[in-house]
């Protein structure tokens, strides 16, 4: 008897304090509100009653402010109105705090895109680099377990994947030179063939009609000599941004091959010490997202483009190899190049061949990429990169929009890694949670500090009740 007395003696005052903790802290925030100064509160006495121990007093309460009194429902301003802030709705408050959150991250949001569109050269270049080094680590991987040094690994994956990459440039661009007569000389017969074909048609096409369209069309583009001679030289110039681009990309993709590990230790020194530990875990997930992405769409894209290919060849379509080229360079912008690439396919054989071949590849590009996507997309990719197709969408329209095609190939990896970064890191700070580690950021304020207490001294209230 005399250890339960005890003990609900000591349970007795750990609440008492409790309690005049908290009605100190009432009492100031009511202070404040009111412009006073707050109401000192009086310490609790000792233990509560029970056999042999004395009774604590019952603790002071402050006086009831403006708010508590009757007839006042709001605290008193000095000119006798009620405070501005305490008229505010509760429901309005919260979505003050939200909107002006919101505003700010727009605005950073905003600053950031700027900031990418005049470098957009160097972040396309640099996203191209770790495209390229997803592709090609698995090599180096390989060339040094079997004995070869860093840099001649590395050397050697680059060197070879350069010039596979230069190569296959060089063969599309070779081929369509080669075809380039062939291919004129079919786009005449396929004019004068769609001509006599609109002549015998049932839409009442007249030869007059067609001639005037041809006639139209040559002196506008004889009016627009200089906005056409302009577009030349903006075509200069882009391609001189290219081939700038391709330089930085190499020039990235070497160093990532190398110093990959060194480059990822010294971003992550850049992030603040507290967060580390979950960036340090989010950054391998990353990584082997954007690798698995990288790898499913070049096995996808050449799957699409040696069957397409090969229809277009049995169909007798000119310039199939470089059609079959064009169709797997494409297939890296997710939905957009399928349709883009597969429309050029039909319309090269319905100029070159007419329209019953063109209804024929059209059936050989739909029925290749419905296979792909039902069964080899979801079979290659499978749960590595678990992107939305409306994300896809939105994400391939929103980067075509900021960065032209680059942006458009570079937006569905990005989102697929963003997804990974964030599903790991709710999770992972989910699991501190649990585990009792410390929540990174402000503490608690306000009634959730009331909150938060009140936590506490129920759980050193069980653990006295356990010990």
């Amino acid at each position: 008897m005399a250890k339960r007395a005890g003990w609900l003696g000591r349970l007795g005052n750990r609440l008492s304090r409790m309690e005049a903790r908290l009605q100190e802290r009432r009492a100031e925030v009511e202070a404040e509100s009111i412009g006073a100064a707050p109401v000192p509160v009086a310490a609790p006495g000792a233990a509560v009653a029970g056999a042999g121990v004395p009774a604590a007093p019952a603790p002071t309460h402050a006086p009831a402010t403006a708010a508590e009194q009757p007839g006042h429902p709001h605290p008193a301003a000095p000119h006798g109105r009620p405070d501005p802030v305490s008229v505010v709705p509760w429901g309005m408050r919260v979505a003050a705090e939200v909107s002006w959150r919101l505003l700010l991250l727009a605005g950073m949001l905003w600053v950031v895109m700027k900031v990418i569109s005049e470098v957009r050269l160097v972040v396309l270049a640099f996203a191209a680099a770790l495209l390229v080094t997803a592709l090609l680590q698995p090599f180096v991987v390989r060339l040094r377990r079997l004995g070869l040094p860093r840099g001649l690994a590395t050397a050697v994956t680059a060197i070879l994947g350069f010039v596979v990459i230069g190569l296959v440039g060089w063969f599309v661009v070779w081929q369509v030179m080669e075809n380039l007569d062939d291919l004129s000389a079919r786009v005449r017969d396929g004019i004068n063939e769609l001509k006599l074909w609109a002549l015998d048609s049932p839409f009442h096409v007249t030869e007059k009609q067609i001639n005037d369209i041809a006639k139209n069309l040559s002196e506008t583009i004889g009016t627009n000599t200089e906005q056409i001679t302009s577009a030349g030289l903006q075509g200069v110039t882009v391609l001189v941004e290219v081939l700038t681009g391709i330089l930085l990309a190499m020039f990235s993709t070497l160093f990532l091959l190398y110093d990959g590990k060194r480059i990822w230790t010294w971003v992550q020194g850049l992030v603040p010490a507290a967060a580390r530990p979950g960036v340090a875990g989010a950054g391998p997930r990353a990584w082997r997202t954007l690798t698995a992405y990288v790898r499913g769409t070049v096995l996808v894209a050449l799957i699409d483009a040696i069957f397409i290919g090969l229809g277009i060849y049995f169909l007798k379509v000119p310039m199939a190899v470089p059609l079959a080229v064009f169709i797997f360079l494409f297939a890296f912008i997710p939905l957009v190049g399928a349709v883009v690439s597969g429309a050029l396919a039909v319309v090269v054989a319905l100029v070159t061949q007419g329209p019953w071949t063109a209804l024929m590849v059209l059936a050989v590009v739909l029925a290749v990429q419905q296979i792909e996507g039902h069964v080899l997309q979801p079979f290659i990719l499978g749960r590595a990169v678990r992107v939305h197709p409306l994300a896809v969408v939105l994400s391939v329209a929103a980067g075509g929009m900021v960065a032209g095609i680059g942006g458009a190939v570079v937006a569905v990896p990005l989102v697929a890694v963003t997804n990974t970064v964030v599903v790991y890191l709710r999770a992972y700070s989910r699991d501190q949670l649990l585990h009792g580690a410390a929540a990174i950021g402000p503490g608690p304020h306000g009634s959730t500090a009331f909150e938060q207490a009140a936590r506490e001294a129920g759980r050193e209230a069980g653990r006295d009740q356990r010990a």
